[in-house]
């Protein structure tokens, strides 16, 4: 009996000793979900966007690089060539599109910000019906979540071409987001912990500085962006399709069918030597990707690799350097709308060395109109009297917004000029090449300002 007790006593002391020790072991604390670390986060406006960087994706992924893939749109405003559907029913067909064209590459983290469609070249239409806040909210939760190394979207500012509102808003909010994303006072609400069991509204997420950010331009001219970024040949061969480059994004391009079914489907009539010969004909599959360095927290030279200088692991976020203010006379006109927003953006967020069109431009579908939107600054102490007037070329009218104005004391006041724009001459020899207009502004028969603006004529384009 006695010897049963020293038996009991010896297993209760190992099993307090074992209680003791499993008690003293640290307890690891929870970690961002590695699921969804992406290497490169792609930030784009509609579905078929992605198509913009799909073979330097599939080159990326050859590099065992992981991608995750934002989408400010369901495209609800685009075309249907597959079937009846629009709007909101659009909207969800071609989600699923972008979800099977990206699954076909290896890429399934995929998200949408809820924007709506804005078929406009005015970033800031585009931004007022995407809520602009509820929607950089939602993509700096994305970038935190992700916590990319590399973001790469569309080119922010205003360039004829396709010029499309929704692509400039993509790459503005990325832009932000890359700068805020880092910044514990940027919706701080995404970074507390829980305060209870359930926590239905603070996110526990951590701040996430990312390295890079790069764009590509949706604009016809190519020349103000050689050299200002890494380019990729799409002719060279996957390692692991064994297949050209542009030939792995054409056939992610399948899916879109609601945007290109008549395209795809002569494309599928076609052999292996056609498709190659349609490809390299015009360029359109097989022209080089270009891209322009917006911003390199990690050094490196401009046209170096996407990734040169990049190491795993956070860096400390770096709020941009706001450049001062321009100094201004006591009275001027200069050219408003997206263009002067922009000249403040590229201030704001540190990007002096963005390539912009001097003078500004823009391409308009004809007839129509053109708005030049000015913005008058009288810093004076006195109300003062503008003269404004312009000089068009031959068949353009000034329906409205010259003649003289009057501008208050200590004001910034909004005006418009609005010009009737001729048809097109049809001339199958060669496009139309853009137009020069000057807007002038006079005090007291004193110049003020002069704005320039390049404008090129077409059949189709969209609404200013």
């Amino acid at each position: 009996m006695k010897k049963l007790g020293e038996i009991f006593g010896l297993g209760w002391a190992l099993l307090s000793l074992a209680i003791a020790s499993a008690a003293q072991e640290p307890k690891a604390l929870p970690l961002p979900d590695e699921r969804y670390k992406a290497d490169i986060l792609l930030v784009v406006a509609h579905p078929d966007d992605e198509g913009a960087a799909t073979p330097y994706l599939a080159r990326a992924l050859d590099e065992h690089k992981r991608i995750a893939v934002v989408f400010g749109t369901r495209g609800s405003s685009g075309a249907n060539e597959a079937g009846a559907e629009q709007a909101a029913a659009l909207g969800v067909i071609r989600e699923i599109e972008a979800r099977n064209a990206l699954t076909s590459l290896g890429i399934t983290n995929v998200w949408f910000l809820g924007g709506k469609d804005t078929a406009s070249q005015n970033v800031l239409q585009s931004l007022a019906n995407w809520d602009h806040g509820v929607s950089l909210e939602q993509l700096v939760r994305l970038v935190r979540l992700t916590r990319p190394e590399v973001m790469l979207t569309f080119l922010p500012g205003t360039f004829i071409g396709e010029d499309h509102g929704d692509h400039q808003a993509s790459g503005l909010l990325a832009t932000e987001a890359f700068d805020m994303a880092g910044d514990p006072a940027s919706f701080p609400e995404q970074l507390a912990g829980p305060t209870k069991r359930l926590e239905p509204f603070l996110e526990n997420l951590r701040p996430w500085q990312s390295k890079k950010i790069y764009y590509f331009p949706d604009a016809d001219r190519k020349d103000i962006f050689r050299e200002k970024g890494p380019d990729y040949s799409v002719k060279e061969i996957s390692k692991s399709s064994k297949q050209p480059y542009w030939r792995v994004a054409l056939d992610s391009f399948r899916a879109h069918q609601t945007q290109a079914k008549s395209f795809l489907d002569k494309i599928a009539q076609m052999d292996e030597a056609q498709i190659e010969k349609m490809a390299t004909s015009d360029d359109a599959w097989t022209e080089a990707l270009h891209f322009v360095l917006g911003k390199s927290l990690v050094g490196g030279s401009l046209t170096a690799d996407v990734f040169d200088g990049v190491t795993p692991g956070a860096i400390p976020f770096a709020r941009s350097d706001v450049a001062p203010e321009p100094a201004r006379p006591d009275l001027s006109v200069e050219l408003g709308g997206p263009w002067s927003f922009y000249s403040e953006f590229r201030r704001a967020h540190a990007l002096a060395s963005l390539p912009h069109p001097e003078p500004p431009e823009i391409a308009l579908q004809v007839p129509g109109t053109l708005v030049i939107p000015l913005w008058v600054r009288n810093r004076t102490a006195k109300t003062q009297e503008i003269t404004v007037s312009a000089v068009l070329p031959a068949g353009w009218t000034a329906e409205s917004g010259t003649g003289k104005f009057t501008v208050g004391a200590k004001q910034v006041a909004a005006a418009r000029i609005e010009v009737n724009l001729p048809a097109l001459v049809e001339n199958n020899a060669k496009k139309p090449e853009p137009q020069e207009i000057s807007v002038h502004a006079e005090s007291r028969a004193q110049s003020i300002g002069e704005i320039k603006l390049r404008v090129e004529l077409r059949k189709r384009a969209l609404p200013q």
